[in-house]
């Protein structure tokens, strides 16, 4: 009989123990997949910038060409399992970028009023957007992977399976003063 109960305990425990593994793996790929969506969105929104830079080109060869050596210097990552410092040097890259092509179509009223610049403009808002969107999906997703992985008994065995916590996206503390494209 006593040997039934251990026998049972240790069903119970392992039954359990199958179940937080299950339940962190979900979780852990929630995150991968938050991470994924963020470059997919930095990725569209870098083709977008390209669209401009080729727009710009018409305007204003030699800003357009500084602009360019700038882009080949700095290419996006796009690798299929990004980290969330990989996404923030991406944000840098996207950022100075914008601010040049602001300075430049400063410079060009005709492209400024240009029909295809300001649907191209309007369409880097809206990556923006989804960008911002998906960073903040992110951070609420690595919150609770994060909860899981630090919470007692859970932590037990997210460390005998090897779940750490995740790092956060950073905050862009330059996001007040980041001009409007």
């Amino acid at each position: 009989m006593t040997w039934i109960i251990v026998i049972a305990v240790i069903a119970l425990i392992a039954m359990w123990a199958i179940s937080v593994n299950n339940k962190l793996v979900k979780a852990d790929e929630i995150c991968n997949n938050a991470l994924k969506q963020i470059n997919v969105q930095q990725i569209s929104r870098y083709d977008a910038l390209q669209a401009l830079i080729k727009l710009t080109r018409e305007y204003a060869g030699y800003e357009a060409d500084t602009l360019q050596k700038i882009v080949d210097a700095r290419k996006i990552t796009s690798s299929p399992a990004p980290t969330a410092a990989e996404i923030n040097a991406n944000e840098e890259v996207l950022r100075e970028l914008s601010a040049k092509l602001i300075a430049v179509a400063e410079a060009y009223p005709d492209l400024k009023a240009s029909a295809n610049y300001q649907q191209t403009q309007a369409d880097i808002k809206s990556y923006e957007e989804n960008v911002r969107l998906s960073r903040m999906t992110f951070n609420d997703t690595v919150t609770r992977f994060n909860q899981q992985v630090r919470v007692f008994p859970t932590s037990l065995i997210a460390g005998m399976l090897g779940f750490a916590r995740r790092d956060y996206l950073a905050e862009d503390v330059t996001k007040k003063d980041y001009p409007v494209i």
